[in-house]
């Protein structure tokens, strides 16, 4: 099953942390899937630390999530 996210709907930690729970994975194994830390995906969740468009970008090719952007 293929996953849409509009990220405007979410705050940036919901984001991430909805992918997450999405891939079924702990935050050890998604930070290892995107080559980051658990400590960094547990920042990105708790909203305490920002990520680039790079990051999105590299979770949509290692998902296959379709993550549209759009203005609010």
């Amino acid at each position: 099953m293929q996953m849409k996210l509009n990220v405007k709907d979410y705050t940036r930690g919901e984001t991430i942390k909805i992918i997450r729970e999405w891939t079924t994975l702990t935050q050890k194994e998604f930070a290892q899937r995107i080559g980051k830390s658990k400590r960094t995906i547990e920042q990105y969740e708790a909203g305490t630390v920002n990520y680039g468009i790079d990051v999105l970008k590299k979770i949509s090719k290692e998902f296959n999530i379709d993550i549209i952007f759009e203005k609010k």
